[in-house]
């Protein structure tokens, strides 16, 4: 490489690598060999930056955990606007991209990497975890808002709203759900706890 072209972060690379066999192949072709082919670029250069392929997916895990806590504040400041059912349904779609669906399934594919993320502090299935906290949150300023009632079970009706979102993106090889079945779903579950037709 020319002296004085920066190189791009080589962390960043990797988990833009793993994140496309993943998309492509699925959590089965996931290897080491896989990501650093993928890159383009020699099979140490993961070793240099983790300590181990669990290491590694790990921290991807984690990436997309961040990121996901990231776009909560965006979704609690759309909290008063729209409708409870069109945020949920944008939130859920975009909790939902193609890579978070793929990373869900490593996640739960593999032993090592579920005990890994639990030593770093993860409950429940990371990513599923958080986006139920997202919604969450959302749902009580909603309810501050007065567009979720008083004595709505917050605690039942986020995971209600991820898992069935989730059911609905979890095949990889099937089409994306319709926003207009995602938002017949939000609708169908939040109808009960909506005071008026927000």
């Amino acid at each position: 490489m020319p002296t004085g072209v920066a190189i791009r972060d080589p962390r960043e690379q990797l988990f833009d690598a793993a994140e496309r066999v993943l998309l492509r192949e699925g959590p089965s072709a996931l290897t080491s060999r896989a990501v650093t082919t993928e890159a383009g670029c020699a099979k140490g250069v993961l070793h240099r930056h983790f300590a181990d392929f669990d290491a590694f997916l790990a921290e991807l895990v984690q990436d997309r955990v961040a990121r996901l806590r990231d776009r909560a504040a965006a979704l609690d400041a759309a909290a008063g606007t729209r409708t409870v059912a069109d945020n949920l349904t944008d939130a859920l779609t975009d909790l939902f991209d193609p890579v978070a669906v793929a990373v869900v399934a490593l996640v739960t594919s593999r032993d090592d990497l579920r005990a890994r993320l639990r030593q770093a502090g993860s409950t429940g299935v990371p990513l599923l975890t958080e986006a139920t906290a997202v919604i969450a949150g959302y749902l009580a300023a909603e309810r501050d808002h007065g567009r979720i009632t008083p004595d709505a079970d917050l605690d039942t009706l986020a995971p209600t709203l991820v898992g069935a979102a989730h059911l609905l993106f979890a095949d990889r090889h099937a089409p994306r759900p319709t926003p207009a079945s995602l938002h017949h779903l939000v609708t169908t579950i939040t109808t009960p706890v909506r005071p008026t037709t927000h």
